[in-house]
């Protein structure tokens, strides 16, 4: 199969465009019924003659060029109407009744109504020649009316997610006029994934009622399903949530599938080199150190132990609070012992067979490094984070 981009320099396009390359390069081998031969990318920038070849060759078409901050104003129905025409053109000129997929807005929806605008208005003109060239031709035709899109783009331009997640993670200045304010997101993997669904036959329709789409296996119109419903206070707050995680060490909720998690990765594309890595506190004495490397709010902590040779660490017990530890590098041995029953257990360690040791409460336990020249390294989990005030640790030998 032979695609054909247009807007492929934009940010929906660029998206696209490299995760059909992993298709066709064989990097994603998630959608065997996807077969690409050849990927053409037209921009701003690309040719006449580059057209004329690839609407000649393309088995399906992705047109995503248009214009949403234009100069003037008579330059969105130029932009957004008038090279679709263009395009669809040009297919008609060779004949190529390939698929063709139109990036339209639920801005298209209020066209001709109050609140309706020049934007808006260029998108429906766009829509409406799509469905009479499908009717035309008997090409088949799919109209995606997309909320506000949410990915990597120019900050500053088009999208107020973009600005936010770069102001904050770059210490520049910015302005939220109403945090009430509630936007409908859909973010640009999801995207990727709908647009991928529809090259497999498995594309989502629907029609409209106002903005919002209605699932519909005979609606003339096609959906991605999966946005977010998000307020700017809240986006505002998670972002700076983020941009403390260095400071605290807390990991922020991210669940998978939430707009938090999107939003996260999102904003750490827009880091500066400098920030990419942090410092953390290391807890340094003879027999060696300790670093917690993050907390969670609901599942307590990660921290990395490292014991200088024949040292032992540990030695007490806790009520509630669990751990495990897991040797990474070095020699060691663990032992427990249940402090009403007098049981012990002892288990031998190394990082060259790697496991997962509990410390169960009730049981004092150590760590011993049995190597006389190499560190112990251990990962330690445990289910809560530390607190000073309450610490549920109490010495005894084992």
């Amino acid at each position: 199969m032979n695609i054909l981009v247009t807007g492929a320099k934009g940010m929906v396009g660029t998206a696209l465009v490299n995760n059909l390359k992993n298709i066709r390069d064989g990097k994603n081998r998630t959608r065997e019924k996807i077969s690409i031969s050849e990927i053409y990318e037209y921009d701003q920038d690309s040719g006449e003659n580059e057209l004329e070849e690839y609407c000649q060759k393309a088995d399906f078409v992705f047109h995503l060029a248009g214009v949403n901050r234009p100069e003037k104003v008579e330059e969105f129905m130029e932009g957004n109407f008038g090279f679709s025409s263009k395009l669809l053109d040009t297919l008609k000129k060779y004949d190529n009744k390939a698929g063709v997929m139109l990036s339209s807005s639920i801005q298209a929806t209020l066209a001709g109504r109050f609140g309706d605008s020049e934007y808006g208005r260029s998108k429906k003109a766009g829509e409406e020649l799509f469905f009479s060239y499908g009717e035309e031709t008997g090409a088949k035709v799919y109209v995606y009316r997309f909320p506000n899109l949410m990915g990597h783009s120019r900050p500053k331009y088009n999208s107020a997610v973009s600005t936010f997640c770069w102001a904050i993670a770059n210490d520049e200045k910015f302005t939220v006029n109403d945090r009430s304010t509630e936007l409908e997101l859909l973010y640009i993997d999801d995207l990727i994934k709908g647009m991928f669904d529809l090259l497999e036959g498995k594309e989502q329709h629907c029609e409209f009622s106002g903005t919002e789409p209605i699932l519909d296996d005979n609606g003339k119109y096609c959906t991605v399903p999966i946005t977010h419903k998000v307020t700017l206070g809240e986006i505002i707050d998670l972002l700076k949530e983020f941009k403390n995680q260095p400071k605290t060490g807390m990991m922020p909720e991210i669940p998978e599938g939430s707009f938090a998690k999107k939003l996260f990765s999102l904003y750490l594309t827009y880091l500066p080199q400098k920030d990419f890595s942090y410092a953390l506190k290391m807890n340094v004495d003879n027999r060696g150190s300790f670093t917690e490397l993050l907390h969670t709010k609901n599942h307590g902590q990660v921290s990395v132990n490292i014991s200088k040779p024949g040292i032992t660490k540990g030695q007490h017990w806790h009520n509630s609070k669990w751990e495990q530890f897991i040797v990474v590098s070095g020699h060691g041995r663990i032992e427990e012992r249940n402090i009403n029953t007098g049981e012990k257990v002892v288990f031998e360690v190394s990082g060259d067979k790697i496991e997962a040791v509990y410390m169960i409460p009730g049981w004092t336990h150590n760590i011993i490094n049995l190597s006389e020249t190499e560190d112990l390294v251990t990962v330690m989990i445990c289910n809560e984070n530390f607190d000073p005030n309450h610490p549920d640790t109490y010495y005894e030998e084992v």
